[in-house]
């Protein structure tokens, strides 16, 4: 199996609840996807596609993926720009808030412009991304992307998808509802978390988010409900119920960890009702710990 994830990794910087220390690590939507699927699964290339820097901060960032499993060989070095960078402080319930320093990321060079090449997308069994992913990209390359996937899929490859949503990464609201379900329409397993398809297009619960999903060509694939547990989007609407998280200290990255316990147990082949629960229950181990990627020894 092999997967190549696109998106933006970033320096994170994990404030004390005093706020006078900070913990520094690296993560990003995809990117934590990326290692979860890589320690689910060993023995599979779970690559890594985008740009960093040529800093300190961007080679120790490639030497952290790579010590997590994750192959490094598709991301690109640029001159001129560097990694970007996030802080966030949580609350006594877990819940976080973030700042983001990210208009100089290396990450939205992604495929290159004003030409874009997908060439990289050759070869892989499933390409991953996310709303973010292309939030960051220029328009030319989101519709390029677009047209490239398109292509990839005619030709066997699959599309997982989560409509990540971070509204000040776009132009307006209506540009990114309008990408979002173009990319539903071409996603083969959908990953999307029921706040931000709310946000995003107004639904007025996960059954309204679930039906238009179904009504874009969704067939497989997981909702995400938080700590309720996921919804079924595959015709069989499997319910089951799901074990509540024994702590909750940070609930960061609980939405890529998911998507990394699905994807790892339904591309093995596992079945829907046993990758929902595989989805849940990394989710529930990773908010247990502090910053987005848990140790190796967790």
């Amino acid at each position: 199996m092999k997967i190549a994830c696109i998106g933006e990794a970033m320096v994170e910087v994990a404030l004390s609840r005093a706020g006078d220390t900070a913990r520094i690590g690296f993560a990003g939507d995809t990117l934590n996807t990326a290692i979860y699927l890589a320690r689910k699964q060993p023995d599979w290339h779970v690559a890594y596609l985008s740009r960093v820097g040529a800093d300190d901060l961007s080679s120790n960032l490639l030497a952290y993926m790579a010590d997590q499993g994750v192959q490094t060989d598709l991301v690109g070095i640029s001159q001129t720009r560097s990694v970007g960078l996030y802080s966030i402080a949580t609350d006594d319930t877990g819940e976080r808030s973030f700042s983001y320093w990210r208009d100089t990321s290396a990450a939205r060079e992604t495929f290159g412009a004003p030409t874009p090449d997908f060439a990289d997308l050759s070869g892989f069994s499933v390409v991953y991304l996310s709303a973010i992913t292309l939030a960051i990209l220029p328009k030319s390359v989101r519709d390029a992307l677009l047209e490239a996937l398109q292509a990839y899929r005619r030709t066997g490859g699959r599309v997982a998808f989560d409509s990540n949503f971070r509204p000040k990464l776009w132009e307006d609201h209506s540009t990114a509802q309008t990408y979002i379900e173009a990319f539903w329409r071409i996603t083969d397993i959908a990953l999307p978390s029921v706040d931000d398809e709310m946000a995003v297009f107004g639904d007025v619960d996960r059954g309204a988010v679930s039906a238009r999903l179904k009504g874009f060509g969704i067939t497989q694939g997981a909702l995400k409900c938080g700590p309720t547990g996921p919804l079924d989007l595959s015709p069989a609407q499997i319910e089951q119920d799901y074990p509540a998280a024994q702590k909750v200290i940070d609930t960061t990255a609980a939405g890529d960890s998911f998507n990394a316990g699905f994807l790892a147990a339904y591309l093995a082949g596992k079945g829907a009702a046993a990758s929902l629960m595989a989805g849940h229950e990394l989710a529930a181990d990773v908010i247990g710990y502090p910053g987005a990627i848990m140790p190796k020894d967790a």
